[in-house]
């Protein structure tokens, strides 16, 4: 066998075999390596996506890892936890358009609190279900790279007053402010940043404390960045009005939970069960990027990808 893809899903699944052909031996499950009982690597060249953790004794079976994800710091950890060389790939850019309208979304739903409406749908019920419009409203973008911008852009076309927070101030026609100076008028408050060693948990109950009382809080980027137990506490005082997030904290364990029949646990599922308790939140199961279009690319990138690296010994694109 030449490749083996974990974390597949259905549509992926279909779009990689017609990119995949006759000539590449390949199997594919849908679950991350900790849900298998593989106890050694089934090929010598594995692809991943965000919520599978490679065991550190596999280090010297394998040839390369591919994730099908544009982040590629959970490789960047596997590397340095096994002190390996051995070569990693991600993809390019697929999705931004994708991701962002998932993310304005997000946003107009928790403006018409559709969450409640839906529940109130079965009794036809009308009370407390006055949302917002958008026109007129005060969006703070914070992250205004290739995702950042396309929301900024929707945002202005909706009739908002957007602002936005990034250390690099380099796209005309964007109004940058501080993190400080935005937060106090926010009406919403997209996260569109890449993770950092500096930004893990900057929103937090500290930093948005002096939000606008209402504001909605979304999330699509990464959610290490978002303490839920911090937005959980932020609803609860009526600080914020709504939350989405698309992304979380601990993701692998989360997800393994939420999906384990056994009764799994972690600290992040009971807070984002306790998240979803709260009658204007919106939890998707980080599927911003999952659009026709975006996984049409996407799974023709992975299989461009382990072709150069079964020719060549090298991914397209490799991490240093």
């Amino acid at each position: 066998m030449d490749v083996y893809f974990y974390e597949i899903f259905e549509e992926e699944e279909r779009a990689l075999r017609k990119f995949l052909g006759s000539d590449i031996a390949y199997e594919c499950t849908r679950q991350t390596i900790q849900e298998t009982s593989h106890d050694h690597p089934p090929a010598p060249v594995i692809s991943i996506r965000t919520q599978s953790v490679i065991p550190a004794a596999w280090s010297p079976a394998l040839r390369g890892v591919l994730t099908r994800s544009m982040g590629y710091d959970h490789l960047q950890r596997f590397r340095a936890m096994t002190n390996s060389s051995v070569p990693c790939g991600y993809l390019e850019e697929y999705s931004a358009r994708a991701v962002a309208e998932h993310a304005v979304m997000l946003l107009l739903s928790l403006f018409r609190k559709l969450p409640q409406q839906m529940t109130q749908f079965q009794r036809f019920e009308r009370n407390g279900l006055t949302g917002r419009e958008c026109e007129g409203k005060n969006l703070l973008v914070v992250g205004v790279g290739r995702i950042g911008s396309i929301v900024a852009s929707i945002g202005n076309a909706l009739g908002m007053t957007v602002h936005a927070v990034d250390i690099v101030q380099d796209k005309p026609n964007i109004s940058y402010v501080s993190f400080a100076e935005g937060v106090p008028d926010a009406d919403a408050i997209i996260s569109c940043m890449n993770l950092t060693d500096t930004n893990v948990g900057y929103f937090n109950t500290q930093s948005l404390c002096s939000v606008k009382r209402g504001c909605v809080f979304v999330n699509i980027a990464r959610g290490e960045e978002s303490p839920v137990a911090d937005l959980v506490q932020l609803l609860a005082d009526g600080i914020l009005g709504g939350v989405g997030l698309d992304v979380y904290d601990a993701e692998p364990e989360m997800a393994n939970a939420l999906r384990s029949p056994a009764g799994l646990s972690s600290p992040q599922a009971v807070h984002v069960k306790a998240l979803l308790q709260h009658p204007n939140v919106i939890c998707t199961p980080h599927n911003a990027f999952n659009s026709d279009e975006a996984v049409e690319r996407k799974s023709r990138m992975s299989v461009d990808q382990i072709r150069h690296f079964l020719r060549h010994g090298s991914f397209l694109w490799q991490l240093p």
